[in-house]
């Protein structure tokens, strides 16, 4: 009777280990199942590829045209160079022509110009670059198993554009793209910023910030001058006229003013900061450390400070663009 008990016993003991292990191997593997789960989100926003574009990859991505082919961001491009068109017009038909000072009316008139000049050449440069996108499709068994990855090294597959994704590349919705170093999309540019063309996306910034403060400045004294003296010998235009199109310029430049500024620090602030305003709205946190700020803005624009960083004319080749006949289907082409 005792050695039947204990055999009974030692079976129901067996069986409840039995169970117990089988119960801690499910857990075991849900929680394994969990973790890949989560490394998986992990490696999607945090990708581990770093990818850093060569000068001769930046050369060639600002030596062919790219453009987007997004009717907002066209319509919102068209109503700027609308506005910063209409600014030369009025500075210079309505302000400065009329003026008894023939020096007064070259000096601004030839000063102003050449900003816009400069203001409407970086909005192109940032319209028509590559932002650095990264090539579409080229996440396919052959070309990973070119790459000849080391133990551990792991790679990101976009399911959007089915590409590589680099590390601190993100997709554009817009771009139908993953970009290098994506700081946002921009519908005034209608491009998005990214690692190759942010040098312009700043300057466009700044010298929209300049001519609008200096519209401010023009307004303010062809008014004062105009008050004084008699509004008919004051502009060719008729009293009513010149002052309605002063009175629109005064609030356009103060708008200009007010979101290139802002811009234009909000820039600044992530190129010496190292973190692009996706990367800081999506909390990320990179493994290795930022640039330094004054190695992070020789990186943006382009060796050490020379007249270099603000003209936007750098690096153009219009020889190559002419004679370039490559063209790229879908949401955008490049030339």
């Amino acid at each position: 009777m005792v050695v039947d008990n204990s055999s009974g016993v030692n079976r129901s003991l067996n069986e409840s280990n039995e169970s117990s292990e089988t119960t801690f191997e499910a857990d075991v593997k849900t929680k394994v199942r969990m973790q890949s789960h989560r490394l998986c989100e992990e490696e999607q926003q945090h990708p581990l590829l770093e990818q850093v574009a060569s000068p001769a990859s930046l050369r060639e991505a600002t030596a062919r045209v790219w453009f987007i082919q997004d009717g907002c961001g066209m319509v919102c491009a068209f109503i700027t160079w609308f506005l910063v068109l209409y600014a030369d017009f009025v500075v210079t038909f309505v302000m400065l022509l009329p003026s008894k000072s023939v020096a007064y009316a070259v000096v601004n008139g030839v000063l102003f110009n050449c900003l816009a000049v400069l203001a409407l050449t970086s909005h192109l440069r940032t319209m028509l670059t590559d932002p650095g996108a990264v090539p579409k499709g080229n996440a396919t068994k052959e070309y990973m198993s070119s790459l000849q990855l080391k133990p551990g090294e792991v790679l990101y597959k976009c399911p959007k554009c089915c590409s590589i994704k680099p590390q601190r590349a993100h997709h554009c919705s817009i771009c139908k793209r993953c970009i290098r170093k994506m700081d946002h999309h921009c519908p005034w540019v209608n491009n998005c910023v990214g690692e190759n063309n942010q040098r312009f996306f700043v300057l466009f910034t700044m010298y929209i910030a300049v001519i609008s403060t200096y519209a401010l400045v023009l307004s303010v004294l062809q008014f004062f001058t105009c008050v004084r003296t008699d509004w008919s010998e004051c502009s060719d235009f008729s009293p009513p006229v010149a002052v309605l199109l002063i009175i629109f310029l005064f609030l356009e430049a103060i708008l200009f003013l007010t979101f290139t500024a802002v811009m234009f620090s909000t820039q600044i602030q992530s190129i010496c900061s190292d973190e692009m305003v996706a990367e800081r709205l999506k909390d990320e946190k990179l493994k290795k450390g930022r640039r330094v700020r004054w190695e992070s803005m020789k990186t943006v624009f382009g060796g050490q400070p020379s007249l270099v960083w603000i003209n936007p004319f750098a690096g153009l080749r219009l020889r190559k663009l002419i004679t370039s006949q490559t063209l790229r289907a879908g949401p955008e082409f490049s030339v």
